[in-house]
């Protein structure tokens, strides 16, 4: 095959990983407005018991998630992430039939429980397009995939409340699980991958073989800084959704349609970092990604800390849209110096464990919303953001932005 055709495979299997990711972007959002009501039909509970089953329900997908999640990394590693994508969509598409089916409560929260040691799709979709990339490219890659799942994550919410407008929740669940197997097909036919050579136990210089395990990298207190870098990115922007809609009625004073503009408001971020995050990928790749990361941070805070002082609308939704700007610099620019830092084939292990840590973060983020508001107020959680950004920023720079390798 000649490199061409290498040049040709690479950004077709880009594209069509967009594909992937945006139709799991909305299979996995488009259950999110109705999620709570479906608990509702499981039994007769109380208002105090039914947030708390409704928030068990998120927060145990999440949890399991970040547990396992470094496993089915490392299997990628050695049997391939195209299986471990095909192996994903499937199980999700099976689990989430499964949460259609459920008859109690226990029985969804056991199904979510499993949803969440299924996963893995995403970051070995990121971990395939990393590897496979040119790496003066990589940047501006991951930013194209990280619009897909963005792109999906705004528009499911939209799929998902209108369905539910003319059919039963557990008919949608259904949907959804077709589409994962729509992404199963897709995957099967169309993305492009070598086969993981075997592991040898010594090099043709009779040397031991290099380790596969994260203890042994070289450069693994960096890749430390950059998973707390995720974790209290992930933190701030969960922290928000608990209290958005009250939020935005105390903006509003109750006027005007709530229930509207709350959508606005929680969109606002995804539709930014969409805009934007390709473009950033591009600039990082030319300029160095860690700048556009520290970039990113002088950004949320400039986003967060007026927040808590906005007295409009109008200036709300700026200031969300401003903190999308900053995240469309991080996340993907987190992920190309993951991917800078770490050997070919350790990348989806290395991958798995930033998905976990993103999935702590995003348990951490509404309790902590949650905590503060009920200690102060909402403005409060935006002063807190502010400040996790600041100390976020400080640590990036000593733990990992003053390495004069990276870039």
């Amino acid at each position: 095959m000649t490199n061409d055709n290498k040049a040709i495979n690479w950004k077709r299997n880009v594209w069509i990983v967009w594909i992937a990711v945006f139709m799991t972007g909305i299979a996995f959002s488009e259950i999110l407005p109705f999620l709570s009501l479906y608990i509702k039909t499981l039994g007769d509970f109380s208002r105090q018991e039914l947030n708390f089953y409704s928030g068990a329900a998120f927060a145990v997908t999440f949890m399991v998630s970040a547990i396992v999640s470094p496993l089915w990394g490392k299997l990628a590693d050695k049997k391939g992430r195209k299986l471990m994508m095909l192996r994903a969509a499937l199980g999700l598409g099976v689990l989430m039939a499964f949460n259609g089916f459920a008859q109690n409560i226990w029985q969804l929260l056991l199904f979510r429980a499993i949803q969440g040691g299924l996963g893995g799709f995403v970051s070995n979709a990121n971990a395939l397009i990393a590897t496979q990339a040119p790496r003066d490219q990589v940047g501006r890659t991951l930013g194209i995939v990280t619009t897909g799942f963005t792109g999906g994550n705004l528009i499911g919410p939209l799929v998902g409340g209108a369905l539910a407008s003319f059919m039963s929740y557990r008919m949608i669940f259904l949907i959804t699980a077709f589409i994962f197997g729509i992404v199963f097909i897709f995957i099967l036919l169309f993305v492009e991958e070598e086969a993981p050579q075997a592991t040898q136990q010594t090099t043709e210089d009779n040397k031991p073989a290099p380790s596969h395990k994260f203890r042994d990298l070289p450069n693994k207190n960096l890749l430390l800084g950059l998973f707390v870098t995720t974790a209290l990115v992930q933190t701030v922007n969960m922290s928000i959704n608990p209290i958005v809609a009250l939020f935005v009625h105390e903006v509003l004073h109750g006027q005007s349609n709530i229930t509207f503009i709350t959508g606005v408001v929680a969109a606002m971020p995804g539709c930014a970092t969409f805009i934007f995050a390709p473009w950033f990928g591009r600039l990082g790749d030319r300029i160095g990604t860690k700048y556009m990361i520290q970039a990113g941070f002088i950004l949320a805070v400039l986003a967060f800390f007026p927040t808590a002082f906005v007295s409009t609308v109008f200036w709300l939704i700026f200031c969300r849209f401003a903190v999308g700007i900053a995240d469309a610099t991080l996340m993907p620019g987190v992920q190309t110096l993951l991917s800078r830092n770490t050997p070919k084939e350790m990348v989806s292990l290395v991958f798995s464990y930033n998905q976990s840590f993103m999935y702590i973060g995003a348990v951490a983020g509404p309790m902590a919303g949650t905590l503060i508001a009920s200690i102060f107020d909402y403005r409060a959680i935006f002063i807190f953001s502010a400040i996790v950004m600041v100390i976020n920023g400080t640590l990036f720079y000593f733990n990992v932005a003053r390495k004069e390798t990276i870039k």
